[in-house]
This record gives C-alpha cells, sequence and structure tokens, in this order.
C-alpha cells in the first residue's frame, strides 16, 4: 500500500483582500489566510479536519485527484499520514479496532487514541501497529 495523501488546492482571492483555500477531492475542507502562505500553513489543519469526519465515520478516505500543472498541494502533518495510513490499511484488511487491539494486546482506548489525528502518539506504537496489519513504515525525506 503506497498511501497518497497529497491533495490538489484552489486558492483564490476572497471578496474580503483574504485568500480562501479549498480542496476540489475534500468538499468538506476549506480555510482562508490573509496571504497564500497563511492560508496554505491553515489548509493543513482544514484538510485533517475534514479527513478525521471520514475516518470517524468508517469512510474511504478521499483519493486526491492529480494536480494540474503549477497547482498546489497540501497534505496532513506526518503524525496524522502515518494514523491514517494505519487506518487506511485496517480499512483494506476489514480489520475492526477490537481486532488490531486483540493482535496488540492492547485496550480498545489505546487503539483509539492511536487513531485520533489530534493524539500524538509515539512512533514505535505506530509502527507496531502497522506490523500487526502486516506493514512497515517507509520514511523518505524529499
Amino acid at each position: 500500500m503506497n498511501l497518497n495523501l497529497n491533495y490538489p488546492v484552489i486558492l483564490e482571492p476572497d471578496s474580503n483582500d483574504t485568500v480562501l483555500v479549498t480542496f476540489p477531492d475534500v468538499p468538506e475542507a476549506h480555510t482562508f489566510g490573509d496571504d497564500e502562505a497563511e492560508a496554505l500553513l491553515r489548509a493543513v489543519d482544514a484538510l485533517e479536519t475534514a479527513l478525521e469526519f471520514y475516518t470517524d465515520a468508517g469512510q474511504a478516505l478521499p483519493v486526491p485527484g492529480k494536480a494540474k500543472r503549477g497547482q498546489r498541494t497540501v497534505r496532513p502533518s506526518a503524525q496524522a499520514c502515518i494514523k491514517l495510513g494505519i487506518y487506511q490499511a485496517m480499512r483494506e484488511q476489514s480489520v475492526r479496532k477490537s481486532e488490531l487491539a486483540r493482535r496488540m494486546g492492547w485496550h480498545m482506548p489505546q487503539v483509539d487514541r492511536l487513531l485520533d489525528i489530534r493524539h500524538a502518539t509515539r512512533l514505535e506504537h505506530a509502527e507496531s501497529a502497522l506490523a500487526a496489519l502486516g506493514r512497515r513504515l517507509d520514511v523518505a525525506v524529499v
């Protein structure tokens, strides 16, 4: 599984001298900023919040479309990407949270925290969860 979470964004001037950010593939995510840089910073939080709606509802994550030439993309934070990767692996294998807890010898609240995008999780815990799903974390610095 190679999970792509780079979502194209549309940046457009708003009527009140701000920059509006929308995500064509994630209609629930939108935000603004005083300028493009601030708008893109806020876009990460808007995207994570919207993707959290999908995970909370047990729905498939939206697939990012291909960015057009020169179009900016935004992705969740590294920690959120790892958690979304665990969520996606669970969906692909039809593994429920209770089954992941059993495989890891954890209690359900620990699995809930592991999947909570806003909760800071130790990297070794995320790696253990991925291993329990037959996956591994591969990190690249670009």
